[in-house]
């Protein structure tokens, strides 16, 4: 009996998704030594090579469900656990069993978000995440993190952790994000989108963890303002519908 050959394509991406993984390990370790900032800027690593491997198995037609269930269990490490850990290492000890309850729920809400995307994937729109995505979490509690070992913010321990707590939420609420997957570009838009993103690499390059940060904080805050601006507009049309009829 001919035995099945090795397809090499199958690495690639799986490489990618050990080696994010690998790097969150790295990143909890690092944490526990109190390297915070190494610690965050792995985390920020891991993201690059999350995006990487999912590319790669498209670009070579190596999609998988093994690499779909292997991605999802690296990323519960690199964006769950790992920044749970830094957060709870750096702030969250201080506040007691506050503290370690903020890191278990972003670690718990994480899981739910990655098993329901799971499942929802087949049928949900490729240009739009419903809750934040656990990577985006992960790089908000880590950017803020930075900004806190950089500038002491000493006294705003508990806005970062009731942030990151909202953030952990957020990833298992209905609130929708758009996904930047698959944007469709207008030629003519092309020349104007080319100066903002040399313009946001310019910004990123003077100012990284500020910028950063401001640009993932802006990111959460748009979903949560976009659901309260809809739930306001729904609520205003039927109230408007309500009283026509009244006056009929």
């Amino acid at each position: 009996m001919e035995k099945p050959s090795f397809d090499i394509r199958y690495v690639f991406p799986n490489f990618f998704t050990a080696l994010s993984a690998f790097l969150g390990v790295i990143s909890i370790i690092a944490s526990i030594k109190g390297e915070f900032e190494k610690a965050a800027w792995l985390i920020f690593i891991s993201l690059i090579l999350d995006g990487l491997d999912g590319r790669v198995a498209r670009l070579t037609n190596a999609t998988s469900k093994f690499g779909v269930e292997f991605d999802s269990l690296a990323d519960i490490v690199a964006f769950g656990v790992a920044p749970a850990i830094l957060l709870y290492q750096t702030i969250g000890h201080n506040y007691g069993k506050f503290g370690s309850i903020v890191a278990a729920l972003f670690v718990v809400f994480g899981a739910i978000r990655l098993a329901r995307f799971n499942v929802m994937a087949p049928s949900s729109e490729p240009s739009i995440f419903v809750g934040i995505p656990i990577p985006t979490a992960a790089v908000f509690v880590s950017s803020w993190i930075l900004l806190y070992d950089k500038y002491q913010l000493r006294g705003y321990g508990m806005l970062i952790l009731l942030a990151s707590l909202t953030v952990a939420f957020l990833m298992v609420s209905n609130i929708r994000y758009p996904s930047f997957k698959k944007i469709d570009i207008k030629r003519h838009q092309v020349f104007k989108i080319l100066i903002l993103m040399v313009a946001i690499v310019a910004i990123l390059y003077l100012f990284p963890i500020e910028s950063l940060t401001l640009l993932i904080t802006l990111y959460i805050l748009s979903g949560i303002v976009r659901a309260l601006y809809y739930i306001y507009k729904f609520r205003y049309n039927r109230g408007k519908k309500l009283s026509k009829e009244n006056n009929e």
